[in-house]
């Protein structure tokens, strides 16, 4: 198959079809995709922006798994604006998209699709890079030093991100050796040795909550801050074991604000890079909807 071309550094998309300049006669639909979805906030907050900046658009939640996304984008009319993609649909959504911005072609991961106009199919952006980067950075956090747990989609949205905050070093700790070990030669990362005494000054974990519940950890690694992209329940698994372990951990609610920030500017403008009319007030509304 013909690889899809990418969209240039930091230009727009084209130009947004006549449909994105939307008054309050039209109606947008949207949603979040993925399996499981029940317990995805993304509504919540998507509609709470929504209402805010008074786009008369609607954002609901379908169960999907990756065989059914190329059907579901067929089936979708005109109303259909944009999507938020979450596990397992990034792949096989950065497959599908005919165009896609520069993080996304880096990544290999698509979590937000954009209806291009004239049915010309989709365009695949990737906004856990830089949502996770935010979030890290409002929390405080040194990512200097980080290890990444798991070998997925999102671990490879967190070496970017940290990599994006500056950081010096990224290993990598998965069950999966053989996907961790592919994640570090396509990024140049080490693998993490509990028997090393190489500096950590922080953990980004990527793990789904039944796989952090088990995984096996050092105990010294639970000392270092935790960043923990699962946000339901809370606290999560693997942050009730830092607790016990006396040290601390963040919610990845944060990073789910963040990164849907930038999913609206690029439902409404097209562009993730062009702010939001007095985005500081969306923010505010959409961390208080969660």
């Amino acid at each position: 198959m013909r690889p899809s071309p990418s969209l240039a550094s930091g230009a727009p998309l084209t130009k947004p079809r006549e449909e994105h300049a939307v008054t309050k006669a039209e109606q947008r639909q949207l949603a979040v995709l993925g399996s499981p979805i029940a317990h995805s906030k993304s509504p919540l907050i998507h509609r709470a922006a929504y209402e805010l900046l008074e786009l008369p658009w609607s954002y609901g939640s379908a169960e999907l798994t990756a065989d059914g996304l190329e059907t579901f984008l067929k089936s979708c009319g005109a109303e259909w604006q944009g999507l938020s993609l979450t596990m397992p649909l990034k792949e096989e959504a950065h497959r599908l998209a005919v165009v896609r911005d520069p993080v996304a072609e880096e990544s290999g991961v698509v979590n937000t699709l954009l209806r291009l106009a004239g049915d010309a199919g989709w365009a695949g952006f990737n906004t856990d890079v830089a949502g996770l980067a935010n979030a890290i950075e409002m929390a405080g956090l040194d990512a200097r030093h980080t290890v990444v747990l798991g070998s997925g989609a999102t671990a490879v949205s967190a070496v970017l991100a940290v990599r994006r905050l500056g950081a010096e070093t990224v290993r990598i700790l998965a069950r999966n050796t053989a996907a961790a070990a592919d994640l570090a030669d396509r990024f140049d990362l080490g693998l993490f040795d509990a028997g090393e005494s190489a500096p950590a000054t922080l953990v980004v974990s990527t793990l789904p909550g039944p796989a952090s519940a088990t995984v096996d950890l050092p105990g010294e690694l639970m000392q270092i801050p935790l960043f923990d992209v699962a946000y339901d329940p809370w606290p999560s698994p693997l942050a009730l074991r830092w607790d016990a372990a006396g040290g601390s951990a963040h919610s990845g609610l944060e990073m789910l604000v963040e990164q849907a920030i930038i999913q609206i500017r690029i439902f409404r403008n097209g562009d993730p890079d062009t702010p939001l009319p007095g985005e500081e007030n969306v923010r505010a509304v959409m961390q208080q909807a969660v």
